[in-house]
C-alpha cells in the first residue's frame, strides 16, 4: 500500500460503541413518520402559493404539483440534516443524528443525496431493501452503507 492509496474501511474508534446503535432502527421509522408530517404540513403553503402562481401564469405554473413533494422535502433535509444538529426534526425528537464514518462534516449536499439514495433505493428494489438494516453493520441500510454514513443515537 502506498502513500497515495486511501483505506475506506478505516473506522473511527468512536463507533465502535454498541450502544450508540440501540434501538436506531425502531427511531429511524418514528423519525421518518414525524418528518413525512412535517413534509405534508409545509406543502400546503406551499400548493396555495403554486394555485396562486398557476393564476399568474395562465395555468403553467399548476406544473409545478408533479413536483410539490420533493419541491418542499428536499430543502427541509437539506437545512436540517444538512445543519449543525445533523437531524431532521424527527431525527432530533427520536434522538438519532447522521454521522460519516470518516468523521467529515455532514453538509447540505451529502444531506440531499442520502435521501435521494433512500427513495432510489426504495423505488427500484422496493421497501424490503430496508430489511438489510437486519443484517449489515451498525444496523445502517444499503444507501447509508454507499455513502458510508451511520445513523447513531445521541443520547446512548
Amino acid at each position: 500500500m502506498n502513500d497515495r492509496t486511501i483505506n475506506h474501511d478505516i473506522v473511527l474508534p468512536r463507533f465502535e460503541d454498541r450502544r450508540l446503535y440501540e434501538g436506531v432502527r425502531s427511531r429511524r421509522i418514528f423519525a421518518f413518520l414525524i418528518d413525512y408530517f412535517i413534509v405534508l404540513l409545509l406543502c400546503i403553503p406551499v400548493a396555495i402559493l403554486i394555485a396562486f402562481l398557476g393564476i399568474l401564469t395562465l395555468g403553467l405554473g399548476w406544473m409545478l404539483y408533479g413536483i410539490l413533494l420533493p419541491l418542499v422535502a428536499l430543502p427541509y433535509v437539506y437545512f436540517t440534516v444538512g445543519g449543525p444538529n445533523k437531524a431532521t426534526t424527527g431525527m432530533r425528537m427520536m434522538g438519532i443524528r447522521i454521522e460519516r464514518m470518516d468523521g467529515k462534516p455532514i453538509d447540505g449536499v451529502f444531506a440531499v443525496v442520502h435521501s435521494v439514495l433512500f427513495w432510489a433505493a426504495n423505488v427500484l428494489l422496493t421497501p424490503l431493501i430496508l430489511l438489510a438494516t437486519l443484517f449489515l453493520d451498525y444496523k445502517r441500510a444499503v444507501h447509508d452503507m454507499l455513502l458510508g454514513a451511520v445513523i447513531v443515537r445521541t443520547n446512548p
